[in-house]
């Protein structure tokens, strides 16, 4: 599966628990995760998709690492039968 598919996949599963899933565009300031998570009940995520085993590069490695500091995890999506424990963990999240 490619990472177009696994980002369209994450966007539907996102809407049918009643949430929205953007695109996170941010000109001057690259690396930052591909998509924002909202769901219901005030449960935010961030996450970076990729292609199946690969990883982050060293930019977005170093945006995460500031978003973290920062209180907000950044996930690593990579393959589409993830998608539901992710979204599960974004919504225990407050």
């Amino acid at each position: 599966m490619r990472e177009k598919q696994i980002e369209q996949k994450l966007v539907s599963e996102v809407k049918k628990r009643g949430g929205i899933c953007p695109k996170w565009v941010s000109p001057g300031f690259d690396g930052v995760p591909d998509r924002l998570v909202f769901l219901p009940g005030k449960h935010f995520g961030m996450v970076e998709v990729k292609a199946p085993g690969e990883k982050p590069r060293y930019l977005q490695v170093s945006r995460h690492r500031l978003l973290e500091k920062l209180g907000f995890k950044a996930h690593i999506l990579d393959d589409a039968d993830q998608i539901p424990a992710l979204l599960d963990e974004i919504e225990r999240s407050l």
